[in-house]
């Protein structure tokens, strides 16, 4: 195999010693090392990867015989499925994380029917496509071994149980511990952090409290693999005692401050089925084929894009209303839409070795089209971001603009100001319009029917 050593490995993608992925032209690739050829070829040929991506579980790859290797380890290179957006754990809300956990587990029941299990059971090797989760590490199996242990055990419940325990019985917020733990939530800490009902409850018992305490126990042991016996029967019960732990947490969303806003807002019926008509005709003008939906709420206009085929991420920084948002996706089949968790005042940064095993959110960008509705007067007023920063950010996320202008005479705008002095005095519309106009081309301006708002459609310069 030709050997070709250039410098254009994934940085996010050196641990694994059985492969890597690297791009080319554009294009992505992952090399399977020699290492890796027995679990590899099993993989191929025992029907464990036609099983698993016919039934779109993981995602499909093909061989590549005309792609030179980027080291003399290589075995094969193969071109994955590509993958539209990354996002991450941190960025889900309950319902994602927790059916990103039974998928885990049911191909991780299904590799067992064809003699081989997962290695690594990381949140991170899962990615929403088409609305749903799928498993996208090709290398990530290996040949079962009677009586070994699962070696992934522990990873899981730090990647998967710990988290939504923690979200479920304490605060909801608690999976932004993946932006500082990126091997999953410490077993030791999920235990101090679960309230004291959780130790009533088997599962979390035995799986967090006293899983915790073992690795404490033997932590000083040397691993070796293969002493402790767990034959395949006892294995599919720890399994099956997981899985049912991760189906017993619930969360109900409460009523927050944003998941039911356009209950309480200053649109008139008529002005709200105006503005839906305007951001229709504006994403028509445009035309484009990936949409960021920056403060999207429960995806009320997000979902005019994805009428539209527009493949759109539905950002917003409100757990609750993504929950909700994700729950109608799913109840509609939605495939183009994926609601996400994000602070835009705190963007996802990115993490990992070196900062850059984890991708930050402008790394992955930019999109074709981002929208802002409904949103700069927070940014500006409740976080003090100025409307040229404000501005020069959007212009590195999307090329094109659907943004909307609030103005102080607006009632949403007067309850921001009504527990703070104003110190806004260039907040105004023309103000808006010169920071705006550095970075992108007004192409059409509209006012917003029964109200003083305005909406534009801008172009980035």
């Amino acid at each position: 195999m030709k050997i070709v050593n250039k410098n254009e490995i994934d940085p996010g993608s050196f641990r694994d010693p059985s492969g890597f992925i690297f791009v080319e032209d554009g294009e992505i690739y992952r090399q399977v090392n020699l290492v890796y050829k027995e679990h590899y070829d099993h993989l191929m040929h025992s029907g464990l990867y036609d099983k698993l991506t016919g039934a779109r579980l993981m995602v499909s790859h093909e061989e590549m015989d005309q792609v030179p290797a980027r080291t003399d380890a290589a075995y094969k290179i193969i071109k994955p499925q590509r993958v539209s957006f990354l996002s991450y754990p941190y960025e889900w809300s309950f319902s994602q994380l927790k059916d990103a956990a039974l998928t885990t587990m049911e191909i991780l029941k299904i590799a067992l029917q064809h003699d081989m299990i997962l290695k690594d059971s990381s949140a991170f090797n899962i990615q929403f496509v088409n609305g749903k989760p799928i498993f996208i590490d090709t290398l990530s199996f290996e040949r079962y071994r009677e009586g070994e242990p699962w070696v992934a055990y522990r990873q899981f419940c730090q990647n998967f149980l710990a988290p939504l325990a923690l979200m479920s019985c304490k605060d909801i917020r608690l999976n932004q511990l993946f932006r500082i733990y990126i091997d999953g939530i410490p077993l030791d800490l999920a235990s101090e952090l679960l309230p004291f009902r959780s130790l009533l409850r088997f599962s979390l018992l035995t799986h967090i409290h006293l899983h915790s305490k073992s690795q404490k126990r033997y932590a000083e042991r040397p691993i070796t693999r293969g002493t402790r016996k767990v034959g395949k029967f006892s294995l599919m019960g720890i399994l099956d005692s997981l899985e049912s732990a991760i189906r017993a947490l619930q969360w109900d969303p409460p009523r927050s401050q944003w998941s039911h806003y356009y209950e309480n807002t200053n649109y008139s019926e008529e002005g709200l089925a105006n503005k839906k008509r305007l951001v229709s005709e504006f994403l028509s003008e445009i035309n484009p084929t990936k949409l960021w939906d920056l403060g999207a709420n429960t995806g009320l206009f997000s979902r005019i894009a994805v009428e539209k085929e527009i493949e759109t991420i539905a950002f917003d920084s409100d757990p609750v209303a993504v929950e909700l948002n994700y729950r109608e996706q799913i109840s509609k089949g939605e495939t183009r839409l994926l609601p996400l968790v994000l602070d835009l005042s705190n963007p996802s940064p990115g993490i990992g070795y070196e900062n850059q095993e984890r991708k930050a959110l402008l790394d992955r960008g930019p999109a074709d089209c981002i929208m802002a509705l409904a949103l700069i007067h927070h940014l500006a007023i409740s976080n003090n971001v100025p409307f040229g920063k404000i501005a020069g950010f959007f212009s590195k996320l999307g090329n094109s603009l659907i943004v909307e202008f609030v103005p102080k005479s607006d009632s949403q705008v007067k309850r921001l100001l009504a527990a703070r002095e104003d110190i806004f005095t260039d907040y105004d519309q023309e103000n808006f319009e010169n920071q705006f106009g550095r970075y992108f081309v007004t192409l059409r301006s509209e006012n917003l029917k029964d109200s003083e708002r305005v909406l534009y459609l801008m172009k980035k310069r």
